[in-house]
């Protein structure tokens, strides 16, 4: 995430779309009320039975992957903790960068990336493309490109998030919320269609964060737009079965 200037406040808020192809979208909360996987899109081909040793990792993205407003770390972290415990000698290359856009991915990421050679990468960005106006179509043709390389320079499993909900993070005007949010929903619509197009999983961030922000203030850290301690650990709870799953740890 990037500091976000009120003249080019846009969108952030995501579309909770079904792309599953003979999969099921969503999963409902079982009985304890907690969430399983939250995916609305399932990659099959890349579910990898082989992934039963350590895991390189590569986490690419935004502020969120870098745990700005946080003092331990953002989802990035906190899943990796998760993923050493049935994982021993895993390995974490966090690439995240405070600000980044899709076209900072591609020129200062992507291939330090790939030379890391990859079974798991994760893709958080998005939000500063609306942030700084970054038209859909560029926005398209970035995450075209990101996706593209990935799929095909390593053979990595890839779980992508969708743009988190934020649009009743108190730093943002009220006035502005609508807009906001309409940008988010149309930036998460073409993801979507490119991540399904290319057989890549989608983590529903937005769904969750669209469910629980309005009724956790807790979630924003002290600057009013980035998450919290609490919030990073809610996301990586959340996000936890889908990484399972992909890596075959459940």
């Amino acid at each position: 995430m990037h500091t976000i200037r009120v003249a080019i406040l846009v969108g952030s808020t995501l579309a909770q779309l079904v792309f599953m192809t003979g999969c099921n979208s969503h999963e409902q909360p079982n009985q304890n009320g907690s969430v399983a996987t939250r995916l609305t899109h399932i990659s099959r081909s890349k579910l990898s039975d082989s992934m039963t040793g350590p895991i390189r990792y590569l986490a690419l993205g935004d502020s969120t992957g870098a745990g700005v407003g946080a003092r331990d770390g953002g989802y990035v972290g906190r899943l990796f903790k998760r993923i050493v415990a049935p994982r021993p000698g895993s390995a974490l290359t966090n690439l995240c960068v405070s600000g980044a856009t899709t076209s900072d991915v591609l020129r200062g990421q992507l291939d330090r990336g790939v030379r890391a050679d990859p079974q798991l990468v994760t893709l958080g960005i998005g939000i500063n493309d609306i942030g700084h106006s970054v038209t859909l179509e560029q926005f398209s043709k970035n995450y075209e490109a990101i996706l593209s390389r990935l799929r095909s320079d390593t053979k990595a499993a890839i779980l992508v998030t969708n743009i988190p909900d934020i649009s009743s993070a108190p730093r943002i005007p009220p006035a502005m919320r609508t807009e906001y949010h309409r940008q988010i929903v149309f930036f998460n619509q073409k993801l979507e269609e490119i991540a399904s197009l290319h057989e890549v999983s989608v983590f529903d961030i937005y769904a969750i964060t669209h469910e629980q922000l309005p009724s956790h203030p807790e979630f924003f850290s002290e600057d009013g737009f980035h998450p919290s301690d609490k919030g990073y650990e809610f996301w990586a709870e959340q996000m936890w079965p889908s990484i399972a799953l992909t890596i075959r740890a459940d």
